[in-house]
């Protein structure tokens, strides 16, 4: 077998080489790629920012009522409606029974002074006939949150109530019972920031059943 030239022993060997470096060049990732790009978040949305009052709320507040809410929260981050209407309810039956039974005491500082004041002159013509009177809820009363609304600092909530009394009516010896079912709108109020968080009754109106 005869030797190969020099020189194509060389040019093999360079080749060689050549195709190494090729190798490890290309079969790198080189450079930026596609994938190593940064895709930017999505733009945030209302929706995802901030929650529409009926979201905030839930669906048994009214839309109109739920606006309300959210507007009176935004001055009074403790202002829940549930929690409201929990105390509502409370009022509601002690301004009812302490109206029936003439309990001024109790009723002062569940009432604003417009309404303390038909209530007195309601328990006193009651009192200058001598008819006595006790009522009693058969039934927890219906609370539904009607309206809300801040003007400054003061709040006003309406609360739509439907309810069951029950009524022992004593005058001139002679005790009647009765029954009924009342359906009234009540709005209660008061000032944001105000050192007493309680609210008060600020007007009784008739409802539709």
């Amino acid at each position: 077998m005869s030797e190969l030239p020099i020189e194509l022993i060389v040019f093999a060997l360079a080749a060689a080489v050549l195709l190494f470096l090729l190798y490890n060049v290309l079969g790198k990732k080189v450079g930026r790629q596609p994938e190593d790009v940064v895709q930017p978040a999505p733009a945030a949305t209302p929706q995802t920012t901030q929650q529409s009052p009926q979201a905030q709320f839930g669906p048994s507040l009214d839309p109109a009522a739920a606006e309300g809410a959210a507007q009176l929260k935004a001055r009074d981050p403790a202002f829940e409606p549930s929690k409201f209407l929990d105390g509502a309810r409370q009022a509601y039956e002690t301004i009812v029974t302490a109206y029936a039974a003439g309990d001024r005491d109790t009723l002062k500082p569940l009432l604003a002074p417009r309404v303390a004041e038909s209530f007195n002159a309601g328990i006193a013509a009651r009192e200058e006939t001598g008819r006595r009177e006790q009522a009693e809820l058969t039934h927890p009363p219906r609370a539904d949150l009607d309206h809300v609304e801040v003007h400054g600092d003061l709040a006003r909530a309406r609360v739509r109530f439907l309810a069951e009394v029950r009524s022992r009516i004593e005058q001139d010896g002679v005790s009647t019972q009765e029954e009924r079912r009342t359906a009234e709108l009540w709005t209660f109020e008061r000032r944001i920031g105000a050192s007493d968080p309680n609210w008060v009754l600020a007007k009784v109106e008739a409802a539709t059943a």
